[in-house]
């Protein structure tokens, strides 16, 4: 099987992947999530969805999709467990298929679909990274997020002493399978919202250089079909609980981390 080029496909569909896939956590995303499949599906392939628990109709409609669509595969979880828990249960079947790495996005029409094939493009040039979205905003960005967004990073830089982290909150990345299901399978926190800090902070532990790349990112309106399970207050404890925890690691590591440094790695 062939590798997908980073270019516009036009009228040519995506030829299979046989190391990188797409990987969709899903939890009641409302009509949207079909829009974000078939766009992520014009642009590669294969294309796993994960349905964690989804109680908003959208598990059968995805698997009337991948009926039709050898290239896209549905798995329905029996109950929410959060994204993390999403995305490992995707890593267990990735990695059980032979695929070396996933580029994750949201379901509810964020992320930028025409940006995948540029992402994975840079995975396959370096696959031993992380290749992180750095977000570009617009005016439907609400201001709350996008600024309440750079004491996560701040933390997230402090915590990997400045290894290079561009966005610590972006969920469109691509993720080296096996680095992450190994951090994912020692401990049991990253399982909800604190999935994305939290991988991008223990994979620079564990040496996995980032590669930052800009993305769009696009917060839809209700009237357009957008959909948010953002918490703040509930969310925000979370990850505070969440960095708390990182930076006594960060104390346990520093000795290491600043070898590191010392050498260039």
């Amino acid at each position: 099987m062939t590798e997908q080029s980073a270019t516009d496909p036009g009228d040519n569909p995506p030829q299979p992947s046989s190391t990188h896939l797409v990987l969709i956590p899903s939890y009641n995303p409302g009509a949207q999530v079909y829009d974000t499949v078939r766009a992520a599906r014009a642009r590669w392939a294969p294309v796993w969805v994960v349905v964690d628990g989804s109680s908003d109709g959208s598990a059968e409609g995805l698997q009337a999709l991948a009926a039709a669509d050898a290239q896209l595969r549905v798995m329905v979880l029996p109950e929410n467990r959060g994204k993390g828990a999403a995305v490992l249960h995707g890593l267990d079947a990735a990695a059980a298929a032979g695929y070396t790495h996933v580029l994750t996005m949201d379901s509810d029409g964020q992320h930028p679909a025409d940006r995948i094939p540029v992402f994975m493009a840079a995975s396959q040039q370096q696959p031993r990274a992380m290749v992180l979205g750095v977000p570009v905003f617009d005016a439907s960005a609400p201001n709350l997020r996008v600024q309440g967004r750079k004491v996560s990073n701040a933390w997230a830089n402090l915590e990997t002493l400045w290894a290079g982290i561009g966005d610590s909150l972006y969920g469109f990345r691509v993720y080296p399978v096996e680095a992450l299901r190994r951090i994912m399978h020692r401990q049991t926190w990253m399982r909800r919202f604190d999935f994305d800090p939290e991988a991008v902070v223990r994979l620079s532990w564990a040496g996995i250089p980032a590669v930052n790349l800009p993305a769009p990112v696009r917060y839809l309106r209700a009237e357009e079909g957008g959909v948010s399970h953002f918490n703040y207050w509930r969310d925000n404890a979370l990850l505070t609980w969440m960095h708390t925890r990182l930076f006594l690691g960060f104390v346990l590591r520093l000795p290491l981390l600043l070898w590191r440094r010392l050498r260039g790695g």
